[in-house]
């Protein structure tokens, strides 16, 4: 289904941008457009076509890998993936860490003292987290810990100043490579509060489903059937509890997972991060179409190849889908 999912994709983003407020040509030329600037750069990137025409040529270059060139700056859509998308990556996998060793835990231990006091707390902030939206809480956290303790820096992936050796654009994992300890030092400093922003919702939202996952395998008669011949609480827990709820909560961090790519552009934004967020966001602003329409295709392949990772791991946690 990839495949008509995408070309599906293609048709809806060329729409989509297509009908953006404003014009590539005036944004590009700023001050100096003129109606004869506008009409060569129109000429130029074939916006004077028939935008029917302009759809299939859009779609043959796709189809022998050609995403286009950035009208900002004529840099292949492909190269700036390649050079942004790390940064985007690491600020994922950090957001996701945190929210999966946090919300799995919380979770567990609301569901097993539901009713009280502990379930109580941790549902309500729940709810806080999903509620509260991603900038207001980055905004809120450099104020507190960047600008008030002086803790943690407020923007940028790594102090400028500091001469560290980049491989994998990778910062954290290059310091490391390098053995440059006070540059993954550094990365991970400014790593903190992004990460912590970003993974507010997926946190609360993974917190609520393991909650009522495990609520639910609480109730089934095997666990019951457990208690009664007297098993250690732990291997209930691990073996019986936890392996049967896992399915609907892995679900939701694969989901999870794609949607932190979307909802780096809010916090890579408020954090200056230099990442494919935030590139976008200066792509929408500049009517950059070919980095736009490349980068969210780009982002929709993940997308869909986290969800083909998320069905394979079916198999290897419940021995009933194998079979099936």
């Amino acid at each position: 289904m990839l495949v008509p999912v995408l070309i599906g994709l293609t048709a809806l983003l060329f729409a989509w941008v297509r009908n953006l407020p404003g014009d590539p040509a005036r944004a590009l030329l700023g001050q100096r457009a003129t109606p004869e600037g506008i009409a060569r750069v129109n000429e130029l990137y074939g916006f004077d076509e028939p935008l029917l025409t302009q759809y299939f040529t859009y779609v043959k270059a796709l189809a022998t890998g050609d995403f286009g060139r950035s009208i900002k700056t004529g840099q292949p859509v492909v190269e700036s993936f390649i050079e942004k998308f790390p940064g985007t990556l690491e600020l994922g996998l950090a957001a996701l860490i945190i929210a999966v060793i946090a919300g799995i835990p919380l979770g567990y231990y609301a569901a097993k003292h539901q009713g009280r006091t502990l379930d109580t707390m941790i549902v309500s902030g729940s709810l806080l987290g999903v509620v509260t939206p991603v900038f207001f809480l980055a905004i809120l956290l450099k104020l507190v810990f960047a600008n008030w303790l002086g803790w943690f820096p407020t923007t940028l992936r790594q102090d400028s100043r500091m001469d560290a050796t980049h491989i994998t654009n990778f910062y954290v994992l290059d310091g490391i490579m390098t053995q440059e300890w006070d540059a993954a030092w550094n990365a991970c400093t400014h790593l903190v509060l992004p990460a912590l922003a970003l993974a507010s919702i997926p946190l609360a939202i993974i917190v609520r489903i393991t909650r009522a996952a495990v609520a639910e395998v609480l109730n089934e008669d095997y666990v019951r059937t457990a208690r009664s011949k007297g098993l250690d609480s732990r291997v209930i827990s691990r073996r019986h509890v936890l392996r049967n709820a896992l399915l609907p909560v892995v679900t939701t961090i694969g989901l999870q997972a794609g949607l932190l790519l979307s909802g780096a552009v809010l916090t890579e934004t408020v954090f200056a991060w230099n990442g494919i967020g935030k590139y976008l966001f200066e792509a929408i602003g500049q009517r950059d179409y070919p980095v736009l329409q490349g980068f969210i295709l780009f982002i929709a392949l993940i997308y869909a190849l986290i969800n083909l990772a998320v069905d394979v791991a079916y198999g290897v946690i419940d021995p009933r889908v194998r079979v099936s």
